[in-house]
C-alpha cells in the first residue's frame, strides 16, 4: 500500500494510473452497445475514448482542485480533443472516488468517499453544471428543480439527490455509490473467484448492471419503457453467461446483441459508465480498503 496510514493521501501519478487502467480495461471488453475493441458505434471511436482517457486524466487528478473543478477541467480537456461526449458521466463518477484519495482523510475508500460528498458544495455544482452543459449529453432535456441550464441554488449532492430517481449516475452521489459497491463489487468478486480472465471481468460487471437497473442513458434518450425493454436483453445475457465456465462459449451471443443494439441505436452508457467506476474503485481499494458494507 502507498500512504496508507491515517490522514495520507496517495501521489497523482498513482490515482491517475489506476483511472487510466480502469478506462482502458472497460474499454478492451466486450459490452453489447457499448463502443469497444470489438466493436465501434455511435458515431465514435475505440481512438475516441483512448485519447479521452488520456486527456482526462491529468485533470482528474491534478492536485489542489474540488471535486468540481476536477470533472469541468477534465469535460473541457476532453472537449478539446475529441469534440463529442465520451465520457461526462465516467467524469462525474470517478472524481469524487479519485477527490477522495488525494485528499487527507480517515478510513476506507468509502468513508473518505462519504466525507468527499457531504464535502460538496454550491461551486462544485456549478462547475459540475458548466460540464454538463459542455458535453451536452443526448436527452438531457429540463428539469422543473435544479436544472443544469440554470445557476445552481443547491449544493452539487442536493442536486443529484433530487435526481436520483431517474437517473443512476446521481443515485450513486446520493447513496454513497451503493451500486458500485454492491452490485459491481460482487460481480467483480465473482468473476475472481471463478478465475476469469482479466479481459472478461468487466464484462460480468458491465452485464451485471445492464440486467439490473434500466440503463438512465436510454431512457433519458428514449424512455423508461424502451431501458426496461433493453434491461431485459441484458438479463438474459447476464444469466447465460452466469451459466457458462467459459466466457468466450458466449461471445457469438454477445456480439449479436452488440449488433442488434447497434443497429437500433441502443448504447446503454450508464452501464458502461458505472463499470468504469467499479474497476477505478477496486483498484483504489487496494490501497484504501472498503469499510464493513
Amino acid at each position: 500500500m502507498e500512504n496508507s496510514g491515517p490522514g495520507s493521501i496517495l501521489s497523482p501519478e498513482t490515482v491517475r494510473d489506476a483511472y487510466t487502467r480502469a478506462c482502458l480495461a472497460e474499454l478492451a471488453a466486450l459490452k453489447p452497445g457499448n463502443v469497444h475493441i470489438h466493436g465501434e458505434g455511435h458515431d465514435m471511436t475505440v481512438t475516441d475514448f483512448k485519447i479521452s482517457a488520456q486527456v482526462s486524466a491529468k485533470a482528474l487528478t491534478a492536485a489542489g482542485l474540488s471535486p468540481g473543478r476536477r470533472i469541468l477541467d477534465a469535460t473541457r480537456a476532453t472537449h478539446t480533443a475529441v469534440g463529442c461526449n465520451t465520457n461526462l458521466g465516467i467524469l462525474l463518477l470517478c472524481a469524487p472516488l479519485i477527490h477522495a484519495t488525494l485528499t487527507p482523510g480517515k478510513g476506507g475508500l468509502r468513508q473518505r468517499l462519504d466525507d468527499t460528498l457531504a464535502a460538496l458544495n454550491l461551486s462544485d455544482a456549478a462547475d459540475a453544471f458548466e460540464a454538463i452543459r459542455l458535453a451536452d449529453p443526448a436527452g438531457l432535456g429540463e428539469s422543473p428543480r435544479h436544472d443544469v441550464m440554470t445557476t445552481p441554488q443547491v449544493t452539487l449532492l442536493a442536486a443529484m439527490k433530487e435526481a436520483a430517481g431517474f437517473d443512476r449516475i446521481a443515485a450513486q452521489y446520493a447513496t454513497g455509490y451503493r451500486d458500485v459497491f454492491k452490485v459491481g463489487m460482487a460481480r467483480l468478486d465473482l468473476a475472481r473467484q471463478r478465475e476469469i480472465p482479466d479481459f472478461w471481468q468487466p464484462t460480468y460487471i458491465y452485464l451485471g448492471f445492464l440486467g439490473h437497473f434500466p440503463d438512465s442513458h436510454i431512457a433519458r434518450k428514449y424512455s423508461l419503457a424502451r431501458a426496461e425493454e433493453i434491461r431485459a436483453l441484458g438479463r438474459i445475457a447476464d444469466d447465460d453467461l452466469m451459466a457458462v465456465a467459459n466466457p468466450e462459449d458466449m461471445k457469438a451471443e454477445l456480439m449479436a446483441l452488440d449488433r442488434r443494439l447497434k443497429h437500433e441505436k441502443i448504447n446503454p452508457g450508464t452501464s458502461a459508465d458505472l463499470t468504469v467506476a467499479c474497476l477505478l474503485a477496486a483498484d483504489l481499494m487496494d490501497i484504501f480498503p472498503v469499510s464493513a458494507i
